[in-house]
């Protein structure tokens, strides 16, 4: 399935909220553009709020809060889009457990649908690629120049802190479940595997 361009999200959101949220939800998505001209892939919600003050850009903080849902979408398709071409993938197939995503009719909620499965997989590689805690992960020596750090970006850290909200859950109807797993409230399913809790809690520690 080929990615959802930016621009298409944008008319599909602005076809369903006020008047308001679409000139943010523009101004947004011209912050956006003009970081992908300069050659950048930093999307994270600070740095646009930032850019966009002043040019009609929510604060960061709305843009996290549960009204910023659309801002989070919009902002999430630039990132798919910045990843895709950054990193092509050798395939974007979906497995046969999420294949029911692709039959959705109604556009909005296939691409809410379709952002949320991008976020599962960039979680899982996260975690799979999470430093050892007993690991030295940060040498400094006095000058900033010589340290070697390996670090979460505001972004990612975004991304993380998003997947274990109580918001984030409860709209997806999930639940925690034992031994740091997460299931489906309805069929009571395992949607994230055992210790996904206590990985992304290890990672927004000491990365």
């Amino acid at each position: 399935m080929s990615e959802i361009s930016p621009q298409i999200v944008l008319e599909q959101l602005n076809k369903t909220v006020s008047s308001r949220i679409q000139r943010s939800l523009d101004a947004i998505y011209q912050i956006c553009i003009e970081q992908q001209e300069r050659g950048l892939s930093e999307f994270s919600y600070s740095t646009i709020a930032r850019l966009g003050k002043g040019r009609g850009v929510p604060a960061a903080q709305s843009i996290r809060n549960k009204t910023g849902e659309p801002y989070r979408t919009l902002i999430a398709s630039f990132v798919n889009t910045s990843g895709k071409s950054e990193k092509p993938k050798a395939t974007t197939s979906k497995s046969k457990r999420y294949a029911w995503i692709d039959e959705l009719k109604d556009p909005v909620v296939k691409l809410q649908a379709n952002i949320l499965y991008s976020q599962k997989i960039a979680a899982e590689k996260l975690v799979k690629e999470i430093v050892p805690i007993d690991q030295v992960i940060e040498i400094f020596d006095g000058d900033s120049s010589a340290s070697t750090t390996t670090k979460l970006t505001n972004l990612e850290r975004d991304a993380l802190e998003h997947l274990i909200s109580s918001e984030f859950l409860r709209r997806q109807r999930l639940e925690i479940g034992p031994n740091g797993s997460i299931l489906t409230v309805d069929e009571q399913e395992t949607f994230f595997p055992v210790a996904t809790i206590d990985a992304i809690k290890k990672a927004l520690q000491y990365l």
